[in-house]
């Protein structure tokens, strides 16, 4: 249990709601910011105002799994209040606090970094990573079914990027039938496709790949899919871009080309925020049990 643990929740969506209710079973002090606007008040919590004097009591802090923006910004969709992370709130921290947000960009890393405030990516981890990409997978399905009027099953596919998503997409997309083709960046990674059954090729031939798909999702957080890249699709594509903002297609050509590209970040939270919750509460809640074992066991 963590009746000793002061947990702070601050803004956050479906996801974040899982997670605090992970921790009001284990019984943690648990206080939330940024959750007024709550249909359903969550018992055994206490709702606070975003002041620095709130923060000098936590054990641990929970952002969203978007952490802040590139301002210190931390969206909540459970209040219209402007919640700004702020260095006067780093300030306040006792030293032994500890912060979980899902990514960290610089605003928040250079914050933890100024004030010594250990900062865990849990989407970093392997393990996380693995396990989100389970519902990524059905919600990128999802949306192209959504978006297309043939099967899957024997649509000509190309899967981009063989990361955890990508291994993941590229193994569920066979089993329902689809035609997989995988574009790869290195020769291990060629091996491995290969090893699955799909068909490989590295990325520096996608323009001679792209012809006959129908499906392309895109796992690489870089613009792989260039204008160059896409005067040679079908005009009746459907591009599924899962790689995090801002994604790795060419926007402004699609839409010049009436090309239907779709960015789907953050999916886990939209299609299965109980699962992805569940998961990041699971992490954080074995990560803080390590930690106490530790401090027993000094």
């Amino acid at each position: 249990m963590l009746t000793d643990k002061h947990f702070i929740f601050i803004g956050g969506d479906a996801r974040q709601l899982e997670v605090i209710k992970s921790f009001i079973k284990m019984r943690a002090n648990i206080t939330l910011i940024g959750f007024d606007n709550l249909q359903t008040p969550l018992s055994g919590t206490m709702q606070k105002e975003f002041e620095p004097t709130i923060l000098s009591r936590a054990d641990v802090i929970v952002l969203p799994v978007i952490g802040t923006d590139d301002k210190g910004e931390v969206s909540s969709i459970f209040t219209t209040k402007t919640l700004i992370l702020t260095e006067e709130h780093m300030k306040a921290l006792p030293s032994h606090a500890i912060i979980f947000t899902g990514l960290a960009r610089p605003y928040l890393k250079k914050l933890c970094s100024k004030y010594q405030v250990p900062c865990v990516e849990l989407m970093q981890r392997d393990d996380v990573a693995i396990y989100n990409s389970i519902p990524t997978v059905e919600g990128a399905l999802m949306m192209a079914i959504q978006n297309t009027d043939i099967t899957i099953h024997n649509s000509n596919a190309l899967v981009l990027g063989l990361g955890r998503v990508g291994i993941t997409l590229a193994r569920t997309l066979q089993a329902i039938g689809a035609q997989v083709k995988m574009g790869i960046s290195d020769s291990a990674d060629y091996a491995r496709a290969f090893e699955m059954g799909v068909t490989p090729f590295y990325l520096h031939e996608l323009e001679d790949y792209v012809e006959e798909a129908e499906l392309i999702f895109n796992t690489i957080p870089a613009q792989v899919l260039t204008a160059s890249v896409l005067a040679r699709v079908r005009h009746d594509v459907v591009m599924i871009d899962i790689a995090s903002k801002p994604g790795g297609i060419d926007y402004h050509y699609a839409e010049k080309r009436g090309l239907k590209a779709i960015l789907c970040p953050s999916l886990p939270g939209i299609v299965a925020p109980k699962t992805a919750g569940r998961i990041i509460a699971a992490t954080i809640r074995q990560l803080m049990m390590e930690e106490i074992a530790e401090e027993v066991g000094q």
